[in-house]
């Protein structure tokens, strides 16, 4: 951010304790701290959990994750909630938390979680949002998601994260 979104003056680099460095203005004797969007994406599983949901988007082959915005005023559970239900079709019955990860691509800070749906039946799905989507083994999920993307990332945190629950068990 090289402008303050108050006054449109250029700002500053200024130190601020506790945060180190932090855009100023001057004109309007503020520290400006960035803005970034935030979004969620879902390890999506069927109502036996046995199988996760992949989806493919915007004309591209690769299997990634249920994703979307969280909408001004809404909290990361009901936008898990929306999205889920808006690009598939499906009710979540259930969700969890599983980690967050900065995405600077798209400056997006990205939280994930874990969900069940109340169906398998994709008849629901958004053919305006999502171009395919096909429910896999957990194994078959981790062979098909996109190699080197936030999704894999999450996806093999969540599955090593499960295995060692299932071993300790």
């Amino acid at each position: 951010m090289k402008y303050c979104y108050e006054c449109s003056a250029e700002l500053k680099e200024k130190y601020l304790e506790g945060e180190g460095m932090i855009p100023y203005c001057e004109k309007c004797g503020c520290f400006r701290f960035p803005f970034f969007s935030t979004a969620v994406s879902m390890i999506v599983h069927d109502p036996q959990r046995e199988r996760i949901l992949l989806i493919q988007q915007y004309g591209k082959r690769s299997n990634i994750l249920v994703a979307g915005y969280v909408n001004k005023g809404e909290c990361a559970e009901d936008a898990v909630r929306r999205e889920v239900l808006e690009e598939t079709g499906l009710k979540v019955t259930s969700l969890s938390y599983n980690r967050s990860e900065y995405f600077a691509r798209s400056n997006t800070l990205m939280l994930n979680f874990t969900c069940t749906v109340d169906s398998e039946d994709l008849s629901g799905v958004s053919a305006s949002e999502i171009d395919k989507a096909q429910w896999f083994s957990i194994e078959d999920a981790r062979r098909e998601i996109r190699p080197d993307s936030l999704a894999q990332r999450f996806l093999e945190d969540y599955i090593k994260t499960r295995e060692e629950k299932q071993s300790k068990e």
